[in-house]
Formats: C-alpha cells, structure tokens, sequence
C-alpha cells in the first residue's frame, strides 16, 4: 500500500557506513585497551547514538575525558566526507520517492555533524531538505519512538500512514513503537530478527519502490 511519508534511516539503509565507523570505533577503543575488531564493535553497537554507547565504553574502560565522544565524532565526520559511499540502489529509491511526491525525512542515531556529512557527500540532503533528525533533537535516541514521531509530525503526516525504512533491530524497533509501518532492509541484520520485531523483510533497496507501491 502506498504510504502518506516515507522515513529513512540512514546508516546501512542510505549511506554504506557502517563498516567504515565501526573500524574507527574499534580502533579508538583498542587504544583505550578494550581491544576489538571492527565486526565486534558493530555487535556491540550497532545503532546505538552515542550517548547510549559511553556508559558501555565506560563499564569497559573506565572514566574517558570529557571531549572523547566529540572527538570521536569529528574523526568519524572527517572519514565519512571522504570516503562513504551509497548502500546499492540507495540514491535511486529516494530519487523514486521524491518523484511520486512523497514527503520524506531521514532519521538517525548518528550526531547532526555525521549525519550532514553523510547527505552532503551522498548528494541527498536536497531531497530530504529540512526534515532531517538525529538523537541530538529529540529527547531519547532509537528505540524510543520520538525521532519516527517527530519526522512524521514534519511531514504533516500520522505515523500509522508512514513507512519507516530501517536496518536495525534498535531502528525497526524505534518505528514500530511510533506507529510507523517498517521496511526492514536485511543486510547487517537477519531477516528473521527484524519480523520478529514486526518489521516486514526485504533485500536489496532496488525493491524500495515496488514495496511502497511507487515502481513502474
């Protein structure tokens, strides 16, 4: 069924960052001493923002100074604006959506800054325009419904008449508890754990546009 709106997550559904920021993350925790691979740090993290990962790193680590998540985040932006590239038959999806006239917003756990550097380098942020969210403008990050919520409300559209699009189990479920129905792209995450959140599998963003009733 056609949805009002569509709402994209954005790492591993639009940008193929993943890999790439989770090899940083790996990196700048083995030099505090939690030593870890890169497919580690994505077990342990995968979709969380980062103020949901510090207490983690920390249990781990002990105490890190003050401006390590900042820092973090900036050599994470910097990498992100050279190097990330499009998660395959990304850019064509959201190019189809914007031609039917659909409303679209993309919400993510990353900060604004990663978040910016992503659509920038990507080519997307005219598309999505001022509907963009990160955890830093709502009050709680996925999987609280609030990102989903606040994207719909933008849209001028009921959650229960948006697809969500996400890849993650936090993510799916973050537009399930907002009301949203959910797309869940299975790449980082079986298909089998996504519908057992209620989100309704699919494998490859080529099939975006015939899933929300918007293909040729």
């Amino acid at each position: 069924m056609r949805p009002a709106a569509v709402l994209f997550d954005c790492d591993g559904v639009l940008a193929d960052s993943e890999g790439l920021v989770n090899r940083l993350v790996a990196e700048a925790l083995t030099a505090r001493g939690w030593r870890m691979t890169g497919e580690e740090a994505r077990e342990i993290f995968l979709g969380m923002a980062l103020p949901a990962m510090l207490p983690v790193i920390e249990a781990r680590c002990g105490p890190l100074p003050a401006d390590w998540g900042a820092a973090l985040s900036r050599h994470i932006t910097q990498a992100l604006t050279a190097e990330v590239e499009p998660v395959p038959g990304a850019v064509a999806a959201v190019r189809a959506v914007a031609a039917a006239g659909l409303p679209m917003a993309v919400c993510s756990n990353s900060t604004r800054g990663e978040l910016r550097a992503k659509l920038q380098r990507l080519d997307l942020a005219r598309y999505f325009g001022q509907h963009v969210y990160t955890f830093e403008d709502v009050a709680r990050p996925k999987p609280a419904p609030d990102m989903y919520q606040a994207a719909a409300e933008a849209c001028g559209v009921a959650p229960a008449d948006c697809v969500v699009v996400e890849d993650s189990l936090l993510g799916a479920r973050a537009g399930i508890a907002a009301g949203c129905r959910v797309l869940g792209l299975a790449r980082e995450t079986d298909a089998a754990v996504l519908a057992a959140v209620g989100a309704r599998p699919f494998a490859g963003m080529a099939e975006l546009p015939g899933l929300l009733g918007i293909g040729e």
